[in-house]
């Protein structure tokens, strides 16, 4: 009984999704469907300022920072991932802003407490900018990082200059059934805390999402792992906040490879709405 139901969820699934992306094309302007232009964006910077640790209560957190521009932006990687993860976007980034890249606990040489949740990766965020004098950081996450930040900003809402969350899910049935499935099936094989963070977390409800005031950008590719539904949700749900589908982008190909189509999707936006 709970396959059949389960081959029933998968194809309501597939046949929501091929619904949105239909809307998608007959409405895009009601997603933001922009392509990226990247022929004037400045060479990037080849090399890091600061490479080191920072203790906080519950985690020693290795970061790197790239540029010393008049504003401080954070940019949280996603699940697995590294300072290596946004370090090009970082690079592009550096020309405009002074640029942190810190890992998150139990990633990369950050140590491992022994317990993760977004909530407390959002907590170490917190720490992070009070431990080193950041204030009022335009936070930049994806995927994982994303949903840190979604965090972050209803958390700590006197915190953040502003947030744009690139790939983020309110929970984790709004992720495709083929994603889950490969996270399962890799669970399977070796099981991993960062594993049952994605399965489990995180629950973003309404009310919660409410509580975020800063401006904010929910920005996803054209055919990115979580459902048109879910990213349209999250915009709706938050209230000064603003969308975008990036065009023929997939999860991470407009983030996380390159960087050239970061430094412009983060700076137009925040010159657009005068962050």
């Amino acid at each position: 009984m709970k396959g059949i139901v389960s081959i029933f969820m998968a194809l309501a699934a597939f046949i929501t999704g091929h619904i949105m992306q239909f809307d998608l094309r007959i409405n895009p302007e009601k997603y933001n469907l922009i392509s990226v232009k990247t022929s004037s964006v400045p060479s990037p910077v080849t090399e890091y300022d600061f490479d080191g640790y920072v203790q906080l209560s519950e985690v020693n957190m290795h970061y790197r920072v790239y540029g010393e521009g008049k504003e401080p932006l954070i940019l949280i990687h996603g699940n697995g991932g590294s300072v290596k993860s946004l370090s090009e976007a970082a690079s592009y980034l550096a020309n405009d802003y002074t640029v942190y890249l810190p890992e998150s606990r139990c990633h990369g040489q950050s140590s491992d407490p022994g317990v993760i949740s977004y909530e407390l990766m959002a907590k170490d965020i917190a720490e992070f900018s009070e431990a080193l004098g950041i204030e009022s950081p335009i936070i930049v996450g994806h995927s994982d990082g994303a949903i840190i930040a979604i965090n972050l900003a209803a958390d700590y809402p006197d915190l953040p200059r502003a947030i744009i969350a690139c790939g983020a899910n309110s929970k984790p049935s709004a992720l495709w059934p083929y994603f889950i499935a490969g996270v399962k099936i890799n669970n399977v094989i070796k099981h991993d805390k960062l594993n049952d963070m994605m399965l489990t977390q995180p629950d973003f409800t309404e009310e919660y999402l409410a509580k975020i005031t800063c401006p904010s950008y929910i920005v996803c590719g054209e055919y990115d792992i979580m459902m048109l539904s879910d990213h349209l949700f999250l915009h709706n749900s938050i209230k000064n906040s603003d969308i975008a589908v990036i065009k023929g982008a997939d999860h991470g190909s407009y983030i996380s490879r390159g960087g050239k189509k970061a430094y412009v999707i983060v700076t137009d936006w925040i010159r657009t709405r005068g962050v």
